[in-house]
């Protein structure tokens, strides 16, 4: 027990000093108005959203943008009326496209997310936004403002966190994305980690011709990730906080939340037992042991125990901020975290029982 909670602490040193600063509440994109206005088409892959899409569709046209701007929905085959919800707007600026059939190897986001970057034409700076995302008439301008200096700039929306179950969990989802790729070394030119949140990813349009389009990450589940790494290999990149765009997706369920995690989790993984069980051993030691020690230890082990759980709450302090939540949640990490590894052993079990990935009542094997 002294040696596991040594390790822990061990850890815990490393992550607060050492990594990134992953825990701190920035980086806050700020309001401001751009230098140069360019064109900008915002691209808008939709399936099955006529709940959200009206909300999402209206919040773009009313950008306060200086420059030309154009708004192309992709009408991803849904089911539910989506692609009529959007025509019925009838705004000039705003394109409805009736998504063509998805070729084999592509996913089906992506797959939409390229017939809307066909259509934008030669518009400098590409938006790409998910349709539950709502925007404050100011983000336009100053994601593009963000980005004169840059290839692509993206931000991690603010998520719903409206029931226990979303307060429970959906912070923590944050926080972890953030421990796996922390903001700060996102934004040093001379580090390679790389990401994006897929929410909202603004990107020029040479950029993303010199790494090959969308079709160079087109199997990939995990796409703003990937097309950040593919972006930043040759170019600058920046990822921080918005407090101009928020997700009106609920999670109102534990197993909603769980299918999200589900369903890039092993992925992640590069779909390896190996790294399965690295990942598992790690957030044991990480989130588990401490605990463990503090509570069933004794004398040094709970000690060390003690400290390390002291310094995971602690880390989780400037999230639970950010959501506007109570303190109160930090001790409680440890069961959090045994809820995303489980559901990344889940992931796991999906993928080696033939199941795969399920998303929009599509199916997925591996990346592809």
């Amino acid at each position: 027990m002294i040696v596991a909670a040594s390790l822990s602490v061990a850890v815990w040193l490393y992550l607060l000093l050492g990594h990134g600063r992953f825990w701190q509440a920035g980086p806050v994109l700020s309001p401001v108005r751009p230098t140069i206005a360019p064109p900008v088409a915002a691209v808008v892959p939709a399936r099955d959203e006529a709940a959200v899409i009206d909300a999402t569709l209206r919040s773009l046209l009313a950008q306060d943008y200086p420059g030309p701007f154009r708004v192309i929905l992709v009408d991803d085959e849904s089911a539910d009326g989506t692609g009529e919800r959007a025509r019925a707007l009838r705004d000039a600026r705003l394109t409805v496209l009736a998504g063509r059939p998805r070729p084999a190897g592509w996913s089906g986001k992506l797959w939409a997310v390229a017939q809307g970057v066909e259509e934008a034409g030669d518009a400098a700076l590409i938006l790409l936004t998910d349709a539950d995302i709502v925007h404050d008439p100011r983000h336009l301008s100053a994601l593009v403002a963000q980005a004169e200096q840059r290839d692509l700039v993206s931000e991690m929306v603010e998520l719903s966190c409206v029931t226990l179950t979303e307060a429970a969990l959906v912070p923590a989802f944050v926080f972890f994305f953030q421990l796996l790729y922390p903001f700060a070394w996102v934004n040093d030119p001379l580090r390679a980690t790389a990401a994006a949140a897929g929410g909202t990813i603004l990107v020029r349009r040479r950029a993303l011709e010199r790494v090959g389009g969308i079709q160079a990450v087109r199997g990939e589940l995990i796409d703003d990730v990937a097309l950040a790494a593919a972006v930043k290999r040759g170019g600058r990149i920046w990822l921080g906080h918005s407090a101009l765009a928020r997700s009106v997706r609920p999670y109102p369920r534990v197993v909603d939340i769980w299918r999200m995690v589900a369903r890039t989790a092993y992925v992640q993984l590069r779909t390896s037992r190996l790294l399965l069980a690295a990942c598992v051993a790690a957030m044991a030691l990480t989130w588990l042991v401490p605990p463990l020690a503090a509570i069933a230890g004794s004398g040094a082990a709970r000690a060390l125990g003690a400290a390390a759980w002291a310094g995971m709450a602690w880390s989780y302090l400037p999230t639970l901020r950010r959501f506007r939540l109570s303190a109160l949640w930090a001790p409680l990490l440890p069961l959090i975290a045994l809820f995303y590894t489980a559901a990344t052993i889940g992931s796991a079990l999906n993928h080696h029982f033939g199941r795969g990935v399920v998303w929009k009542s599509r199916a997925y094997q591996g990346t592809a």
